[in-house]
């Protein structure tokens, strides 16, 4: 087997900028949904069930990306015409879903058209997020993925940040924050639009820059004998059987992770709304504004992401590193309970991008460096499932959850400090291979 060429910092950031674009646009979608659907007029013990369509197309639409891509070649790549058209779709996607309340829908129309485009958002989003965790495994050194999967976590961060903060700043601006009743505001639908431009920037960037391995060349870097008699290329089910243990360890700390913050994402908005500006009113003035605050407390913990990223490779054991990131992150989500003050809230949201940070690096190295090459992706279209599964389980069961706790949507933060807890005790059965 050849090794893998080393490749500078450029072409490593290269391989992941797109990824800037996509993050805005996901971003977008974790920031916006529950206030979208609040606005429209979903019960707050009903909007959990919004969150499981995203994860489910997720758990759908990346295996089959991996699986296919694999046996991709084109002139323009094998992960690449994947990533143009999911973001393609994203774009149109992103420019229809705020304006849910402006077709003269009754309220059941306007939630089936919102629900339409949010599965449609989350199918492309999945569509044009996998590939860049594959080009990384495809293309990048054992010795280098630790650092090009954090060169993608500060990518997919910086992201994130400029998407949360987009409502805050065009409110800033003098946009309006409010609209008739059932409607979205413009801050929310000027963001959506002003992301779709910066994606389809951003992976344009991506698509000119970055060349891929053709077939012969991926062989001779992969161990893959070229001159092999193509044989039907296994059943999901049964590269499951045969999926290393750091599949299975590493995705129960993923169910817990993830559960955590699909609670953040449904709850935050509702929650801050109540306890810093004593509403529960989705018409009110103060509801919307916690809702353009939500975006700033996002921004906050994509900051403590970025500056943990740098943090993380100072570890001399990897799981050391995903085990106190984990706990120092359950301490933010705790303190959400009881913090009342908008900016006192910002040392929660830090401690939360700490643990988000370890989420979007760790897991992916662990997996890639247990795998050989050839069907890493489909593996890591499977390995989505420990992301997305989790979230649509704890979407299913959340409004009886909230119910459980007595109906403050506060309240799910100290539920999911517990699960980040019990994701940094499941890390002791992550076995790790050189």
């Amino acid at each position: 087997m050849t090794l893998k060429p080393k490749l500078s910092f450029w072409q490593l950031w290269n391989i992941s900028f797109g990824f800037f674009g996509v993050q805005i646009a996901y971003s977008l979608q974790s920031a916006n949904i529950s206030r979208i659907f609040a606005t429209l007029g979903a019960d707050p013990h009903s909007l959990s069930f919004f969150w499981i369509l995203p994860p489910l197309m997720g758990m759908i639409v990346q295996p089959l990306v991996g699986k296919y891509s694999d046996r991709t070649w084109t002139r323009f790549g094998r992960r690449i015409p994947y990533l143009f058209l999911g973001s393609l779709i994203a774009i149109a996607v992103m420019c229809l879903l705020p304006n849910a309340g402006n077709f003269s829908f009754t309220f059941a129309g306007a939630m089936i058209f919102g629900l339409i485009a949010l599965m449609l958002l989350d199918t492309s989003i999945n569509m044009a997020m996998q590939p860049f965790k594959m080009l990384v495994g495809d293309m990048v050194s054992e010795e280098q993925k630790s650092k090009a999967y954090s060169i993608q976590s500060f990518l997919v961060n910086a992201g994130g940040l400029v998407g949360f903060i987009f409502p805050f700043l065009f409110a800033w601006f003098g946009i309006a924050n409010t609209a008739p009743e059932g409607q979205i505001p413009d801050t929310v639908k000027y963001s959506f639009y002003i992301g779709a431009a910066i994606l389809i920037l951003c992976v344009l960037f991506t698509t000119l820059k970055v060349k891929e391995m053709p077939p012969k060349e991926y062989a001779e870097f992969h161990g893959i004998d070229p001159n092999k008699k193509e044989e039907k290329a296994p059943g999901m089910l049964t590269l499951l059987k045969k999926a290393p243990s750091t599949f299975w360890t590493v995705g129960l700390v993923q169910f817990f992770c993830w559960a955590a913050f699909l609670y953040m994402w449904t709850y935050t908005n509702g929650a801050i709304a109540d306890t810093v500006w004593g509403t529960t009113d989705v018409k009110s003035e103060g509801y919307q504004t916690a809702g353009n605050w939500v975006g700033i407390l996002f921004a906050v913990q994509s900051v403590g992401s970025v500056l943990w990223a740098l943090v993380i490779p100072k570890f001399r054991n990897i799981k050391t590193a995903y085990v106190v990131s984990l706990l120092i992150g359950a301490v933010g989500f705790a303190s959400v309970f009881f913090i009342h003050d908008q900016y006192l809230l910002f040392i929660s949201f830090l401690l939360i991008g700490v643990a988000w940070a370890a989420m979007l690096a760790v897991p992916f190295t662990l997996l890639t460096n247990s795998l050989s090459g050839e069907h890493i992706g489909t593996y890591l279209g499977l390995f989505n499932g420990t992301i997305c599964l989790p979230q649509i389980v704890a979407a299913a069961c959340g409004g009886f959850v909230l119910k459980a706790v007595g109906g403050a949507q506060v309240s799910m933060f100290i539920v999911a400090g517990i699960f980040l807890v019990l994701g940094a005790l499941s890390v002791y059965f992550v076995k790790t291979k050189k």
